[in-house]
């Protein structure tokens, strides 16, 4: 059977089908052909053209082997710094972005056998930072890209620089704030003597006063105190004395 002609529906079928993406089994990275099913892919390998292409790979096979290594991981890399940059996330769910793109490089096609020992080297060659997660679903290992570059080494002095002088600042305020502090506590502290001070006296004062008026031995104590104004005090003096004890005489009648 031919291909389908141009505009007709089984051609439209056929690119919408095409869109998505297939199974890794089914695609020749040699060729750069995917195949939708187990049948075609079996057909597509005794094709002449893949069998003059495994011709010229068999040759020498490392070679080819290296070259699809060197773009895949070139590829993963770019893409993850130019979509992520230096922020955690979890390697299977970056894989499934990287596949996106029909076009790129299959991992089938590298010396990787899986995408943990494809981790584990980019770990090993510090390009990444890998960790193993275990509070996402997906499980698995997050990975960071470490940016290396000129611009990025200055970028995180610069951050260095303003944590250090940050941390400066605050030392100075809590040193502040204790100084503070402990004044505080010394003016306290002088009121509190002050005042304890001011209540001693005010004891003694009390005692001496209480010692006055303390009796010496058993004499009694005299109180001296005047009756009325100076008038008064006059009139009492010039006023004739009138006995008590006066006989009245008797009245004689006539």
């Amino acid at each position: 059977m031919g291909r389908a002609e141009v505009g007709t529906p089984k051609y439209i079928a056929n690119k919408m089908k095409s869109k998505g993406l297939q199974r890794l089994r089914w695609y020749c990275q040699v060729c750069e052909k995917q195949c939708r099913d187990e049948n075609g892919f079996r057909c597509h390998t005794q094709s002449e053209a893949h069998v003059r292409q495994m011709i010229i790979i068999g040759e020498n096979p490392q070679k080819k082997i290296s070259e699809f290594t060197q773009q895949f991981v070139r590829d993963f890399i770019a893409l993850l710094r130019s979509s992520h940059g230096e922020k955690k996330i979890n390697a299977n769910k970056f894989y499934q972005e990287y596949i996106a793109d029909r076009n790129h490089v299959h991992m089938n096609a590298t010396r990787f056998v899986s995408l943990s020992e494809f981790v584990k080297y980019l770990e090993n060659e510090g390009v990444c930072k890998v960790e193993v997660d275990e509070k996402s679903r997906e499980g698995g290992f997050t990975i960071a890209y470490i940016d290396n570059s000129p611009e990025a080494i200055k970028r995180r002095e610069i951050a260095q620089k303003r944590e250090r002088s940050g941390d400066d600042d605050l030392e100075r305020e809590r040193r502040f704030l204790a100084e503070q502090i402990k004044r505080a506590q010394e003016e306290q502290e002088k009121k509190k003597e002050s005042e304890s001070n001011s209540n001693s006296g005010s004891e003694e004062v009390n005692k001496q006063a209480t010692k006055e008026l303390q009796r010496e031995g058993e004499q009694p104590i005299k109180i001296g105190f005047s009756l009325g104004g100076g008038k008064a005090s006059g009139l009492a003096k010039r006023a004739p004395a009138v006995p008590l004890n006066r006989p009245k005489k008797l009245l004689k009648m006539k």
